[in-house]
């Protein structure tokens, strides 16, 4: 038995990574993990080997994060990846990503693609706003080549997942960031090719710097995992200065009176637009909670 990385499934196979050789992997018949929890992409796993390259997953072991979209085990950070404009930048989409890394206490990294659409702007106003609340931030261009080296060296010896909405460049930026990554991913994607695409296909590409990478499908909408109500305005970091100014312990920030959160919104110390998103994340989660 041996200790390897899954890094692709489909098909019902596990391919697992040891070394420079892919296994070719089966899932133990009466293997579970947790709650019948399948093995993800970016699990460590144990391996019994049946033959030349061919196994058998007999063990996952513990993981030390999850995301379930996409899914997938032992993520490092985030890489969370919109475009200037081509698509035009999504962000109550980017705020729930933020929210879900902040919950699966994965360090989000924000890339905004496309800079040669900036036309002359060095910057973009969303994305100053978020370098302010503190998340690390890259500008890339792959047309003109900016930001890949920075983007390269923020993911060596790290386990990132590219997420975005489809159209914001990330299967190009992965090709920029290390050329031919972008030609394993679109055979993969030929070979499982069946009417709407590889909506599901997650694959975990090593890089040779140092590291993995994700590449996920794009998506549009973003379910908010479960938590208590409490707990959301601790994924905002710039509540965290004026929640305990609140009036009341487990304040909402929403209807209650004397809530610092709302006075430094009216003070424009917290910006409307992200307040707004987190009244919305609030409502939906006071529906998780009427459902359950």
């Amino acid at each position: 038995m041996f200790e390897g990385v899954l890094i692709r499934a489909y098909g019902g196979f596990y391919y697992v990574k040891k070394g420079d050789e892919v296994w070719e992997c089966s899932l133990r018949g009466k293997f579970r993990l947790g709650k019948d929890s399948p093995a993800l992409v970016g699990d460590r796993v144990m391996v019994t080997p049946i033959k030349q390259n061919v196994g058998r997953i007999d063990e996952v072991l513990p993981r030390k994060t999850e995301l379930f979209r996409p899914a997938v085990a032992n993520i490092d950070q985030a890489v969370i990846v919109f475009a200037v404009q081509n698509p035009e930048p999504n962000l109550t989409l980017l705020d729930r990503f933020l929210v879900l890394a902040e919950t699966s206490e994965i360090a989000p990294l924000v890339c905004l693609n496309k800079g040669d659409l900036l036309t002359g702007r060095r910057d973009h106003e969303w994305l100053r706003l978020y370098r302010k609340i503190g998340y690390p931030t890259v500008i890339t261009s792959t047309k003109k080549g900016e930001g890949i080296d920075e983007l390269r060296q923020l993911l060596i010896g790290k386990t990132s997942v590219l997420a975005g909405p489809s159209g914001v460049g990330k299967s190009s930026l992965l090709n920029a960031v290390q050329p031919g990554l972008e030609l394993k991913t679109g055979d993969i994607s030929h070979k499982l090719k069946r009417g709407k695409h590889t909506t599901r296909h997650v694959e975990l590409l090593p890089l040779k710097s140092g590291g993995y990478v994700v590449d996920s499908p794009g998506f549009s909408s973003l379910d908010l995992p479960h938590m208590n109500k409490e707990d959301l305005g601790y994924f905002f970091p710039e509540f965290e200065t004026f929640i305990v100014e609140c009036r009341f312990n487990g304040c909402l920030h929403y209807h209650e009176p004397q809530c610092a959160i709302k006075g430094a919104v009216e003070k424009g110390l917290i910006q409307k637009e992200r307040y707004q998103n987190y009244l919305t994340f609030l409502q939906e989660i006071l529906q998780q909670e009427r459902r359950y």
